[in-house]
C-alpha cells in the first residue's frame, strides 16, 4: 500500500506492508535519528511529532499515520540553526551516550509548542516515559529550563 506523509515539512510518499511500524518506515527511508530502543513503547527513543502530539513511533502502524504531519529530531535544527533545545542540552550537559537525546527533545518540543512556560511539574510529566540511563534527569530538566529562557529572550 501507498501512504503519503508530511515529515520535517517535505511531502513524501512511501510503498509500505500493512503490518509495518512507523518506527521501521521511518528509518529505512533515512531518518536514523528516530531510534529503535525497546520497541514496546516504553524508553521513549523512537519519539515524533505526530500531528503535533509526541508519540512513540514503535506503537504506531505506518498505515495508521497516512496523510498526517511528522517531524523528527532532524526537523527540529540545524547544524547551523539549532533549536533553543538543542543548544540548551549541549550547554547544560543533558547528553552523553546521546541515544535517547532526540526522543527527549521530541517529547520537550512537544509541552513548548503547548506551554511557553511550563512548571517543573509539567516538565517532568512531559518527558516521563523517556528513559535515560546515563544522566539521571536533573541535566535534562536544566535543559528544558535553559530553553524556555532561550525562547522568552528571543
Amino acid at each position: 500500500m501507498i501512504i503519503k506523509l508530511i515529515i520535517n515539512n517535505e511531502e513524501k510518499e512511501f510503498t509500505i506492508k500493512p503490518g509495518d511500524i512507523l518506527l521501521d518506515v521511518l528509518r529505512r527511508e533515512g531518518y536514523k535519528g528516530v531510534k529503535k530502543g525497546c520497541g514496546t513503547g516504553e524508553c521513549g527513543a523512537c519519539a515524533v511529532l505526530l500531528n503535533g502530539r509526541a508519540v512513540n513511533s514503535c506503537l504506531v502502524l505506518a498505515a495508521e499515520a497516512d496523510n498526517s504531519r511528522i517531524v523528527t529530531i532532524e526537523g527540529i535544527g540545524t547544524t547551523e540553526k539549532p533549536d533553543p533545545l538543542q543548544e540548551s542540552f549541549v550547554e547544560a550537559g543533558a547528553v552523553q551516550c546521546g541515544y535517547c537525546t532526540p526522543g527527549m527533545i521530541i517529547s520537550a518540543k512537544a509541552l513548548l509548542n503547548k506551554k511557553k512556560d511550563p512548571t517543573d511539574t509539567e516538565i517532568k510529566k512531559a518527558l516521563d516515559g523517556n528513559y535515560c540511563r546515563c544522566t539521571g534527569y536533573v541535566k535534562i530538566i536544566d535543559a528544558v529550563r535553559m530553553a524556555v529562557k532561550k525562547m522568552k529572550n528571543k
